[in-house]
This record gives structure tokens, C-alpha cells and sequence, in this order.
């Protein structure tokens, strides 16, 4: 007798009718007749979550994405039911379930208008060579709608009519449409109408993105495994949406030291030590600001993690110490890929206590990267990041290194097909055993939290600098990130413009890219240009393959030079505005740059623009990003702005011409701003200063600017011992009044402000100080007038005629 033992090739299954219903107090579980559980949970009045079960059964709940601290509860919940749907209403949402398919519907609580909609909703494919389900998600694709986020995709800003795969990937030399690449952040923001959600597809496994691409009014989402399980966060503003899910995946842990925040030189590689110290020299020498220097693979003793070459550095700490004598931070790289050889103690440590990723059958997972044959450790195991995070005690603590770069950590494979590792080799997954296929888009993260760990415990009390490669959703939380391996060429200009924006609005705004291109050799153009632009990215470093040519400041002649040195200048004055960026970044998500369409969505004309980019929250930057260029046309949001180089004030809401010679590039400022400024110091805190600069724009009418401040360093600013300073400026014809509110126990070194005021509309004929009048012999009158006051001051009142 012959038996068929072919399994029953089944293609798309759908939910079937509901046949029951109950709520568990912010839960609802809905069951189908074919036993499909939809589990609805009310997380915020903004934010609903959606699972799906297809076997009557969930998974255990866990999640490497959504933090412990995410924001909980709401003020208004109900639940109601007629004949074809149940109706979820809360203060900002009304979602309908249909009986007959578990559809869903999403309405503005407000308005009742209809937000987002299931096309044919939830539906699922049997996987029959791994097991379980592939999950799949369709929603209608309203008219205009388009698409925002997803990370690192090397694409316009806008996603619309595009698909995208993500699978962490070591992608060297990508190019622009290269998919996927470094990074898997399944998080997308739309906006449609006035009105703007987002939609958090908590899935580890490869998932893809379809946004109108295959079907034009269909926008879609699927995973290779794992669970249905996203998260529909609304608006209506699109910030919002960008906030509530910075929120839900988590917020920087702290900020960063202030000198993290300065410019960075890096490359592969600088050794010996004399080759270090004649490039940090160089920086001095040249009186070019910078904070960091890093130490690429060959500081390694045979690329072996946490060692030294001490041929090439035969005193490490001395050095360590020398250069912080001089103001640079050591920062070096660790990856993953730990070599097989039983003299080497971390090897050797990590084999004895059984900490390497294995195979399915047993076997320990055997790769090549730069050691040669290698084992991986598993991060995904609390034993193992605790393991790794005890292994920066020497470079922390005791050789004083002050930062580390994780590279490698997709993880990446050399000489292999995937460039990874094989899809059965098992990981812990915090108690929840699985294979690769799962674990793989959030082991680059997890390295970079053991890590995390690893410098916070021997830095303190100072705080920790952690730079990733590879990252899932919520690896913010740790470290910061750059783009990858990329090229020096024009186009990658504008990649690394377009992706540290779809970063910021990915909830990962600590990013920037290599500046001048890692591969190939920039000329001295293309590498001040790319300076102009890295400069207002939140990591600011210069990163470069050896292989190809030197990529120092002064290695392409006298005119760039000093074109890279104003520059950086620049960036030092302004730490203070950025470091203030960074306060709201880590309080309330607050995307550091922010997108033209993030900036005013109501604005239709921002929905399609890449180029230009609101840094913070008063200053409008688009970068030069074609060859022998002396301007560019951009758009200048509504509004009115002053041009940062001539004090032009230009009404936005247009297109037009902007001049931007080499030595320039287009900047423009927001009527109203108070834009704090240092001096300019060759490295952060080098000097104590009693004053600082506060230039001040007119408007006429009112806006309010902060100034951040704390000790650059430490967690004193956890306890309160921070400085909040407000201003709020009101301009009339012929007044204008400055007042301050402070908060904060903090009180910083500097005792003056030097306000400088452009484009008074007005000759100053009476000054009042905290309601005091005051000598008009206190104003300097130039280019700009300008005042010095005690930085205790509550309010300015200037009178003119």
C-alpha cells in the first residue's frame, strides 16, 4: 500500500468569524472559529497593539525592542459591539474589529475620520521547511500617502512605491537602492491627509516592507517567522508618532559625554603609536578642533579582541594617558569574532564556560573574519553579555580608553554566501531558545548593550561611549551608530544626508556617516563639502579605508584645510545648542534632525524633499551636494529665516537660490531663535570661559529657545544638578523683551551672556534690566549691537524708536 506523505500545500489562510470575546482590563482577546486569537492591548491612548496567534496559543511575550520604561495607561477606555463590528474607543483612537475577518479599522477619536484600514488584513502562509508561520499584513494605501523611516535604507526620503527587506547585512561599498544593509529597524511612519501614524512591526525575523510598490493602493508587511505583533501608534503629528515610539522602544539611558559630541578622526588604521601621535599633533598643530581618536583592528595583537600589538604600541596606557593629556579620547574597535586558539585567555574563557553560538547539531559555529577561524559569543545569553561586559576592564578602567566601536556585529562572515551566519545555529534569546533566523537582526544590538554595560560599570562616574554598526529597533537605548562602509563619491553624499534623516525619524537620532567615504578616495571638493554637511550630524567623524589614501583635514591642500577647520569651529560653538538637542532627545524623544516633512507635514511641498533638514529645532541646513556648485535651489519651509552668513531674512514656503561658494553652504536660521554659542575650543572644557554668546534673531512676535547645561560628564544631572534655561522673545516695531526662566540646580563656570541681536528693526534709546533702567552705553554697536549681563538675569527689555 502506498501512503501519501506529501504535507497539504495549504497558500494564504485567513482568520475566519469571531465566536468569542473577552477583555482582561487594557486587553481584549478576540477568538475565530478556525482559532485564530486577534490580542488588542490599549498601551497608550495613542497606541494599540496588535497580535496575532494562529494555533489558539501565543508565544512567550517577550521583546528586545519595546524598553521596561515605555509609557503605560490612558485616561478613556470602552468597548462596544453591533451587528458587524467591536468598537475600541479611546480619548485619540476608535478602532473597529470585524466579526467576520478580524479586520480593523482606525478613526480619529476627534474627527471620526478614517486614519488607516486593513486591506485583506492579517493572513499567513505555513512555513513547511522551518515550521510555524510566515505573517502577513496588507493595509489600504490611502491617495497620497506616503511612507517615512525604516533606518538606514540608502534612499530617498520617502518611501512611497518602493520594497524593502530587512536583514542586517555587511554591505561594503553599497550604493544608492542597495537592500538591505547594515541595520533592521521594522518602524514606518505615514502621513495621509493632515494626519500621520506609525506602525511598529515587532518581528526579529527577515521582514519586508512593501510600501504601494507591488500593488499601488496596497501598502504591505511580512515576516519569515514569529509572530503578527505591531504596534499602531497615531499622531495626528508626525513628531508625535516619532516621539511615542522613541518612547516605546526607548530613550538614550544618558547622555552622552559632551565630548562625544565633538569631531572625531578615524581610519584603518593608525599605528604605530608614532603614526597616532603625528596625526594628533597635526590636529593641534593646525589649531583644528578635535576630541577623538580611534585605534581601527591593527591595535590588536593578530586582531585578537581586547589585546595589544606591542610592537606597535609597547606602552598602551602612557599613550592613552598622553593623549588625553592633549585633549584626545581614545576610542578603539571590538568585534565579534573571537580567534580559535587556546593560548588567547578571552578564547579560552568563553570555550570552558560554553558561551559560543552553536549549530543545530551540536557543533560550535565556525566563521572567518579578520583573526581567521573564529567563535561567536552569544549575546542573546544574560551570562554571556555579563561575561563581555567584565572584559573592558582593562581597556576602561585600567589603560583609561574612553569609547568603543562594535563593528562586524550583523554579525558578519567573511567567504560565505549570506555573509553570515548558517540560519540553524541556536541562540539563548534571553531563556526563549531559537535559531539564527530569529536571533540574527538583534545580535549586533545586543553585542552593543553588553558592551554598554561593560563601559558604564569602569568608566564611572563617567558615562559611556558606545558606537554600533548593526542595529535593531530600541538599540538607541545603548549606543550610537554609523552608516557603514560607504564610498567617497557625490551620490554618497546624499545617501549619508538622506539617512541620517530616515535615522532621526527611526527613533536612532545619536548617527552619522563616515565623512569623505570609507572606500575609494574623495577629492578635496567632494571631502569639504561632506565636512559641511557631517558637521551638523549628531556623531561627526571622519572615517576612511587606509587602502585608498590618507583622508586627514590637511591632506588636500591649504583652501580645504581652512575650509575644514571653519567648519569644525562652527560645530564647536554650537556643542551647546546640540548638547541642548540631545536634553529633549533623551526626555521626549525629540528627533534631533528633523526631516522637511517631520518639520511641517502640513506643508504638502515637504513630503518629497530630501535634501534639506531642520537641525534642532531653529536651524535649516541643506548641504552642496554636486561638484563645482557655487549654490543650489532649495526649499525654505513657511516661515520667515535668516540667511546664517549675510542676515538676510527670507519668507519661506518656496523654492529658490541660495549662493554657496566652497567655503559656504546654505544655513538659515528661525526668526525669533536664541542660538547659544561657545568659543572656540580646540577640544571639549579645554578652557574655562566666563562668558558665552547668545545671538539672538528678531521677530516680530514671540518664540522660545533653550539652553541646556550640566558638569559635559557624569550622572550629577540625574540629581537635579542640570541647567534648563528658557528665553522667551517678544518682538514689537519698536520693543523687544528677553525674559529667562531657569530650573535646575546647576550652575555653570560661565557668569556673563554676550547677546548679540541681528536685524533690530530699531535704534536701542532705553535699556531696563529686571525692570531697572540702565545705561544705553551698554550696548556695543557694529555689524550687529550686542550686550553683556549677568547670565542671572530675568528680563531684558530694550526700547527703540
Amino acid at each position: 500500500m502506498i501512503v501519501n506523505t506529501e504535507l497539504e500545500q495549504k497558500g494564504n489562510l485567513f482568520p475566519s468569524e469571531i465566536v468569542s470575546y473577552k477583555k482582561d482590563i487594557d486587553t481584549l482577546y478576540f477568538t475565530t472559529k478556525n482559532n485564530v486569537i486577534l490580542q488588542l492591548t490599549v498601551v497608550r491612548d495613542s497606541v494599540i497593539r496588535f497580535r496575532y496567534a494562529t494555533t489558539g496559543k501565543f508565544e512567550n511575550d517577550f521583546s528586545y525592542g519595546v524598553t521596561i520604561h515605555a509609557s503605560r495607561g490612558y485616561y478613556f477606555l470602552d468597548v462596544t459591539e453591533d451587528d458587524t463590528h467591536y468598537i475600541i474607543t479611546t480619548s485619540k483612537l476608535i478602532c473597529k474589529v470585524e466579526k467576520s475577518s478580524l479586520q480593523v479599522k482606525l478613526y480619529d477619536a476627534i474627527d471620526f475620520k478614517l486614519i488607516n484600514e486593513d486591506e485583506i488584513g492579517f493572513h499567513w502562509e505555513e512555513s513547511y521547511e522551518y515550521g510555524g508561520d510566515i505573517v502577513k499584513m496588507s493595509k489600504a494605501c490611502q491617495r497620497g500617502e506616503s511612507f517615512y523611516g525604516l533606518g538606514d535604507k540608502p534612499v530617498d526620503v520617502n518611501l512611497k512605491g518602493k520594497r524593502f527587506e530587512n536583514y542586517a547585512t555587511d554591505s561594503y561599498a553599497f550604493g544608492k537602492d542597495t537592500d538591505p544593509i547594515y541595520k533592521a529597524i521594522p518602524f514606518y511612519t505615514a502621513i495621509q491627509g493632515d494626519k500621520s501614524y506609525g506602525i511598529f512591526f515587532d518581528n526579529t525575523f527577515k521582514s519586508h516592507f512593501d510600501f504601494a510598490h507591488e500593488r499601488r493602493n496596497v501598502a504591505s508587511f511580512w515576516a519569515q517567522g514569529g509572530e503578527m505583533n505591531y504596534y499602531f501608534i497615531y499622531g495626528p503629528k508626525m513628531e508625535d508618532v516619532v516621539k511615542n515610539y522613541t518612547d516605546l522602544t526607548g530613550k538614550p539611558h544618558a547622555l552622552p559625554p559632551l565630548w562625544a559630541l565633538g569631531f572625531h578622526q578615524c581610519k584603518w588604521s593608525y599605528f604605530p603609536e608614532s603614526n597616532v601621535k603625528e596625526v594628533t599633533n597635526t590636529f593641534r598643530d593646525l589649531k583644528i578642533p578635535c576630541d577623538a581618536i580611534y585605534l581601527d583592528i591593527d591595535y590588536m595583537d593578530g586582531f585578537r579582541c581586547f589585546t595589544w600589538d606591542k610592537n606597535h604600541f609597547p606602552d598602551p596606557k602612557r599613550m592613552v594617558r598622553e593623549l588625553e593629556e592633549d585633549g584626545f579620547k581614545t576610542v578603539v574597535i571590538i568585534d565579534p569574532g573571537i580567534k580559535i586558539d587556546l593560548e588567547y585567555d578571552v578564547f579560552k574563557e568563553a570555550l570552558d564556560k560554553d558561551y559560543f553560538c552553536k549549530r543545530a547539531d551540536g557543533p560550535y559555529m565556525k566563521g572567518k573574519v579578520w583573526p581567521g577561524e573564529c567563535y561567536f559569543p552569544d549575546y542573546t545569553k544574560p551570562e554571556v553579555r555579563e561575561w563581555w561586559s567584565g572584559l573592558f576592564k582593562e581597556l576602561i578602567e585600567d589603560f583609561g580608553v574612553k569609547g568603543v566601536w562594535n563593528d562586524m556585529n550583523e554579525p558578519a562572515v567573511m567567504d560565505v554566501p549570506n555573509k553570515s551566519f548558517p540560519d540553524d545555529v541556536r541562540h539563548d534569546y534571553d531563556g526563549n531558545p531559537c535559531s539564527h533566523r530569529k536571533a540574527h537582526n538583534i545580535y549586533g544590538t545586543q553585542m552593543a548593550r553588553a558592551t554598554y554595560h561593560g563601559l558604564k560599570k569602569y568608566a564611572y562616574p563617567k558615562r559611556p561611549f558606545v558606537i554600533t554598526r548593526s542595529a535593531y529597533s530600541g538599540a538607541q537605548r545603548y549606543t550610537s551608530t554609523w552608516m557603514g562602509d560607504n564610498v567617497a563619491t557625490w551620490e554618497h553624499l546624499a545617501i549619508a544626508n538622506n539617512q541620517a534623516q530616515r535615522m532621526s525619524m527611526s527613533g536612532f537620532s545619536f548617527a552619522g556617516s563616515d565623512i569623505g567615504g570609507f572606500a575609494e578616495q574623495p577629492q578635496g571638493e567632494l571631502f569639504a563639502r561632506w565636512i559641511q554637511l557631517g558637521v551638523f550630524h549628531a556623531f561627526c567623524r571622519v572615517h576612511s579605508s587606509g587602502d585608498h589614501g590618507d583622508q586627514e583635514p590637511w591632506v588636500f591642500g591649504d583652501e580645504v584645510t581652512n575650509i575644514v577647520r571653519k567648519f569644525v569651529e562652527l560645530r564647536y560653538q554650537l556643542l551647546p545648542y546640540l548638547y541642548t538637542c540631545f536634553w529633549n532627545y533623551i526626555n521626549d524623544g525629540t528627533p534631533i534632525l528633523k526631516s522637511l516633512v517631520l518639520y511641517d507635514q502640513e506643508d504638502t511641498a515637504t513630503h518629497h524633499r530630501s535634501d534639506e533638514f531642520v537641525y534642532g529645532e531653529q536651524i535649516l541646513v541643506c548641504p552642496i551636494q554636486e561638484p563645482n556648485a557655487r549654490g543650489r535651489r532649495m526649499y525654505i519651509p513657511r516661515g520667515k529665516w535668516y540667511n546664517f552668513w549675510t542676515n538676510e531674512l527670507v519668507i519661506g514656503g518656496k523654492e529658490m537660490w541660495v549662493d554657496a561658494d566652497i567655503d559656504s553652504m546654505p544655513i538659515f536660521i528661525k526668526e525669533g531663535a536664541v542660538i547659544p554659542k561657545y568659543p572656540v575650543q580646540q577640544y571639549v572644557d579645554e578652557k574655562q570661559f566666563d562668558e558665552i554668546t547668545l545671538d539672538l534673531y528678531y521677530k516680530e512676535g514671540k518664540e522660545s529657545s533653550q539652553l541646556y547645561d550640566d558638569a559635559h560628564d557624569g550622572y550629577d544631572y540625574k540629581k537635579g544638578r542640570f541647567s534648563l534655561r528658557t528665553f522667551k522673545v517678544t518682538g514689537k516695531k519698536e520693543e523687544l523683551i528677553i525674559q529667562q526662566h531657569k530650573r535646575g540646580d546647576f550652575n555653570a563656570g560661565y557668569s556673563k551672556f554676550n547677546i548679540v541681536f541681528h536685524n533690530l528693526p530699531f535704534k536701542i534709546t532705553s535699556i531696563q534690566i529686571d525692570n531697572v533702567e540702565t545705561t544705553i552705553d551698554r550696548v556695543i554697536s557694529g555689524d550687529t549691537q550686542s550686550i553683556l549681563l549677568d547670565k542671572g538675569f530675568s528680563e531684558l527689555h530694550l526700547i527703540g524708536k
